[in-house]
């Protein structure tokens, strides 16, 4: 009778402990299955980060200045020195050019928050002594010029062409400037940023980068702009200034 106890005792016992392993490994199973569904699932998932917008249409005031100098490592020297009186009227540096004809032609684009301060700071006499004392010769020129469209993307070439022209009407200009946008880029021209003047939109600011300048030199004296220039309500010849970026601040 003991002996018939102790039989289902470990009957019992063994049946537990075969289950039991049966269970772990399913267990194990569904865990790995799991595992690999949710690591499969996690790969499908990975947020791909979106394409950063390099456009900007939110309007921008650059105070612009244009001049030669005698020695451009030591005005540079001078320039940078005098950065605190620009801070102080509210004027940031941006980008600085020196012409592509003669390198001793600078060209500065300022970032400006108050257009009345930043005219003040270019009639001011702390300007033209920090200009002479820095080596600037003969008159600078200086314009405020309103961003209305600029593309910040980051591209290979730093030579860009800065425009400056008239045009019977703003509104008409750019229409027709925006549908000629595709032969640009087939020219070797992109476009990188579009203003005026900050008083009278009828006086205009291009920039715009030269990828291949066999082309582009080549499409500045073409008919087919001509044409374009005509037709968009361009006023005279406008006036081209062609510079390499050799600093971003």
């Amino acid at each position: 009778m003991k002996q018939s106890r102790f039989a289902g005792l470990l009957f019992c016992a063994m049946l537990v402990i075969y289950l039991s392993s049966c269970g772990g490994n399913g267990s194990e199973k569904a865990t790995t299955a799991d595992s690999t569904a949710q690591t499969d699932t996690a790969a499908k998932t990975v947020a791909v980060e979106p394409k950063r917008n390099t456009i900007v249409t939110t309007p921008e005031n650059l105070l612009v200045v244009t001049h030669k100098v005698a020695n451009f490592e030591k005005w540079k020297i001078g320039y940078e020195a005098h950065d605190s009186a620009r801070l102080a009227s509210g004027i940031h540096n941006y980008v600085l050019g020196r012409g592509l004809q003669d390198s001793n032609v600078v060209m500065i684009a300022m970032k400006v928050d108050d257009v009345a301060k930043a005219k003040a700071f270019g009639n001011s006499a702390d300007l033209k002594n920090a200009m002479k004392k820095a080596g600037v010769i003969g008159a600078p020129t200086v314009f405020i010029v309103t961003e209305t469209w600029q593309d910040t993307a980051t591209i290979d070439t730093r030579l860009r062409s800065r425009t400056m022209f008239s045009v019977k009407d703003w509104d008409a200009w750019k229409t027709a400037f925006e549908e000629g946008r595709q032969e640009r880029i087939d020219n070797g021209i992109l476009d990188r940023v579009i203003g005026h003047d900050v008083d009278y939109n009828k006086k205009v600011a291009l920039v715009t980068a030269v990828t291949d300048t066999a082309k582009a030199f080549a499409y500045y004296k073409s008919d087919a702009l001509k044409k374009r220039r005509e037709a968009s309500g361009v006023v005279g010849e406008p006036v081209r200034f062609l510079f390499r970026i050799v600093k971003r601040y």
